[in-house]
């Protein structure tokens, strides 16, 4: 069954990402979404002691709410309401006015939902953890890894496996500021 929601989310959120590109590069949002599920996939490779199938929607559906006209009823409609919730929880509140605020009250949203929200979210960060795009200021990176180190924190006792990645996604981080 995997497989078929795969597809089926892979191919919604293509469609409402249409042309949007990975930041700083020509590469299609697609990818960074696929990566996303392939961390999620890995993990659970690794300790399958969570719910695949609705992990790995949320992982190709996470942004689609935050980036694109979508809205929580079409997610509900078209992936159910778990998946939907999920998804919102990994939305930033734009009613928020900082940065910090929004992090903090998205990682309090996750950790009041099933460890798969979280799991989804900790395979995002570590996705994002590789170059920064050129144009951003070195105070701005280092900005990233603090936040990075807040949501592994966070998000501590959801997937050991993905705990293990993103620690060393951030060691190797460092090497960019």
């Amino acid at each position: 069954m995997t497989q078929e929601l795969y597809q089926k989310a892979m191919k919604f959120a293509g469609e409402k990402h249409g042309d949007q590109k990975v930041p700083g590069t020509n590469a299609s949002y697609l990818l960074h979404l696929s990566n996303v599920a392939m961390e999620v996939i890995m993990a659970h490779k690794a300790d399958s002691c969570f719910d695949l199938n609705f992990a790995v929607q949320m992982a190709l559906l996470h942004d689609v709410i935050e980036d694109t006209d979508t809205d929580f009823e079409e997610i509900e409609k078209e992936f159910g309401n778990q998946v939907a919730v999920g998804v919102m929880a990994l939305t930033k509140n734009e009613k928020l006015s900082s940065k910090e605020e929004k992090m903090k009250d998205t990682l309090n949203r996750i950790n009041s939902l099933a460890k798969e929200v979280g799991i989804v979210k900790l395979a995002d960060r570590i996705t994002n953890l590789q170059a920064p795009p050129r144009h951003w200021s070195k105070e701005k990176a280092n900005n990233y890894l603090i936040e990075a180190k807040l949501i592994a924190k966070s998000l501590e006792g959801k997937n050991d496996f993905l705990e293990t990645r993103i620690h060393s996604k951030i060691l190797a981080y460092r090497e960019y500021l």
